[in-house]
């Protein structure tokens, strides 16, 4: 697999002092069953390249959760890379900044992250020709947190959050289509109102919506919502909500469920949830847009 870092020299934007990068043990890590990261200062993108003979040309670029604050960096990275090159797909893994910086609140979505999501498009859009990808069919997945960051890039290309620094920035950053996977950050904290720093405009690239509702990490709510008002704005959007399933479940089959405060509604293990083959419909959406024919 090729890494590469996503900012030439100086990272832009960025301030405070960090310790280095780490990832966080079992014993103050949110979960036990995922490799956490964390003291993001150096953003990359893990390229993971699917067999020649299945590569449909397509890419995406994977953003994993952790509110900010850490990165589930197997769970909702990795994993979801090596699932996308089952059907394909170029999968390329944004590690993106974090924790938050000095001083943002944590009830607020953290703003860094969107440069980097931004410059991330843009660098591979700029690569299309030299990974063999199609630059018209580059998306974005994301969970949780990360799920609010493919959004957010989905509906802020006009404009750049930062100042553009070289060549790569004068490539579109606008991502083809989008997939959010029990997302936060997008209504007002406990309601059921549109978050007011979210703006849709009516160019914004497909979207598909995965959320389950029994989740007491990031309300159901959130999703739904936002599928109204991108159906509002013309904007063609898919969403499935399940039953159970709790949060932050990525691909894998195996384990229970993330329920977050408050009893689970299920003690099923992942492999009986409702919402343990979201994928399989997510392939059939990107189908569905031609994104899994072979470019010629």
């Amino acid at each position: 697999m090729e890494v590469l870092n996503v900012w030439h020299g100086e990272t832009v934007g960025d301030f405070g002092t960090f310790p280095p990068e780490r990832i966080r043990t079992p014993e103050d890590a949110p979960t036990k069953d995922a490799i956490w990261v964390t003291n993001v200062t150096k953003p990359t993108l893990t390229v993971f390249r699917p067999p020649k003979e299945k590569d449909t040309g397509a890419a995406v670029i994977v953003c994993p959760g952790g509110g900010y604050w850490n990165l589930a960096w197997d769970l909702e990275g990795t994993e979801i890379a090596e699932w996308l090159n089952t059907i394909g797909v170029t999968g390329i893994v944004l590690k993106y900044r974090c924790p938050r910086r000095p001083g943002q609140i944590e009830e607020l979505p953290a703003p860094l992250p969107l440069l980097d999501a931004q410059r991330a498009v843009s660098l591979v859009r700029s690569k299309a020709k030299e990974w063999s990808i199609d630059p018209n069919r580059i998306g974005m997945m994301g969970f949780s947190a990360g799920g609010h960051l493919v959004l957010t890039t989905a509906t802020h290309f006009a404009k750049r959050a930062y100042e553009p620094t070289d060549e790569i920035d004068k490539v579109s950053c606008r991502p083809d289509f989008v997939v959010a996977a029990y997302s936060g950050y997008l209504t007002v904290r406990n309601s059921e109102t549109l978050a007011p720093y979210i703006h849709i405009p009516p160019d914004t690239p497909p979207v598909f919506l995965v959320h389950s509702t029994d989740d007491n990490m990031a309300k159901v709510e959130n999703s739904a919502v936002m599928y109204l008002a991108l159906k509002r704005a013309g904007v063609s959007v898919e969403i499935h909500l399940y039953a159970s399933g709790g949060h932050s479940y990525g691909v894998r089959k195996t384990g229970q469920p993330m329920w977050g405060e408050g009893a689970p509604s299920s003690t099923l293990p992942r492999s009986q949830q409702p919402s343990s083959h979201w994928e399989d419909r997510c392939a059939e959406w990107l189908r569905s847009l031609n994104l899994l024919t072979p470019t010629k």
